[in-house]
């Protein structure tokens, strides 16, 4: 299939990406993220309830859509998914941005504005629901399987980290986070701090009280690149993760190898094709606080940016409309 020189933003058909958020903040700095911003299509309210921003990154033609206020989870995702199914046939895969919680170990230094791509790994698609599993003797046990990621997003990985690891190209993460320059509560704090797991947060809306003797000692990093990029597991559920000793149970769990924690791409991965893009906000522990919540909604976004810019159309057009393959999933369940 040949793409044409010129599509018309004021139709569905034109769209071919979906950039999905659950959280304002990210809703905000998906739409900066766009090199154009278009008015785009009328649609029928009767059979979508969604709010979207309509655009173009590079020559992808993104529709990006938003959680309504208050809902989240992978039930609210999965609605929306369903919505956008119907209202933009024409789309190739969905890109979840957004933010998590970090689940760091010593094998995997993970810190506050980094950023978790889903990857399959050690016989997972990249996203385990949590909830459809169980602990049993201080072990997790698979009672669920979810979808990788559609191999054409997989296929473009390899590049991407290429241009990230070699010292000679451009940091262009770092140039996409100056998109928001001007957004000064968009600005990476100053303080990130992990605590030990058995270190209960002190009252209050932030770490002032808290004993800093009982932080983990990390070295400072060194690295030619401003964000730092994780690719593999990322566990999924409908509750808020705040307990860091659930949290290194999976992190630690050799075949789990969990990276990160957030509520919405199990209801993602099974119903649309889709690739989980995740910044670390905080670590899934009593000491969880909204500080670093923009920041890191702001890194996802860059990474999901670059993801865009290295993915050529022709690839794109090459993958089946996902409404061929939702329609394959309902037949098939």
């Amino acid at each position: 299939m040949n793409r044409p020189e010129q599509r018309d933003p004021d139709s569905t058909d034109s769209y071919t990406v979906a950039w999905i958020c659950a959280l304002e903040e990210e809703y905000f700095c998906a739409c900066r993220m766009l090199d154009e911003e278009f008015t785009g299509p009328e649609i029928s309210e009767d059979n979508d309830d969604n709010t979207y921003v309509y655009g173009r990154i590079a020559k992808h033609h993104v529709v990006i859509g938003c959680l309504p206020a208050g809902r989240y989870g992978t039930n609210s995702a999965a609605r929306v998914a369903r919505d956008m199914v119907r209202t933009f046939p024409h789309v190739r895969f969905a890109l979840m941005v957004g933010i998590g919680g970090g689940a760091p170990t010593t094998r995997n230094d993970i810190r506050l504005g980094d950023v978790v791509v889903s990857q399959p790994k050690d016989g997972f698609g990249g996203v385990i629901q949590y909830d459809l599993g169980k602990l049993k003797d201080g072990r997790f046990q698979k009672t669920g399987q979810l979808n990788a990621p559609p191999e054409k997003l997989l296929g473009v990985i390899p590049e991407i980290r290429r241009l990230y690891s070699d010292k000679k190209k451009p940091d262009r993460l770092a140039e996409h986070l100056q998109r928001l320059d001007d957004m000064e509560d968009y600005q990476q704090p100053a303080v990130d701090r992990l605590y030990a797991a058995d270190y209960p947060h002190v009252d209050g809306d932030n770490c002032d009280e808290c004993d800093s003797h009982s932080a983990v000692d990390r070295p400072e990093r060194r690295s030619h690149r401003t964000l730092h990029v994780h690719y593999g597991n990322i566990a999924s559920g409908n509750s808020v993760l705040k307990d860091a000793i659930v949290r290194d149970t999976y992190a630690k769990d050799p075949e789990l190898n969990i990276l990160c924690f957030e509520m919405e791409a199990a209801g993602l991965m099974n119903n649309v094709p889709c690739l989980i893009i995740r910044g670390i906000c905080d670590y899934c522990d009593s000491h969880k606080n909204d500080v670093w919540h923009k920041y890191a909604a702001l890194a996802a976004a860059t990474y999901a940016r670059e993801l865009l810019l290295v993915l050529r159309p022709q690839r794109v057009d090459a993958m089946p409309p996902w409404a061929e393959r939702v329609a394959q999933e309902l037949q098939q369940g």
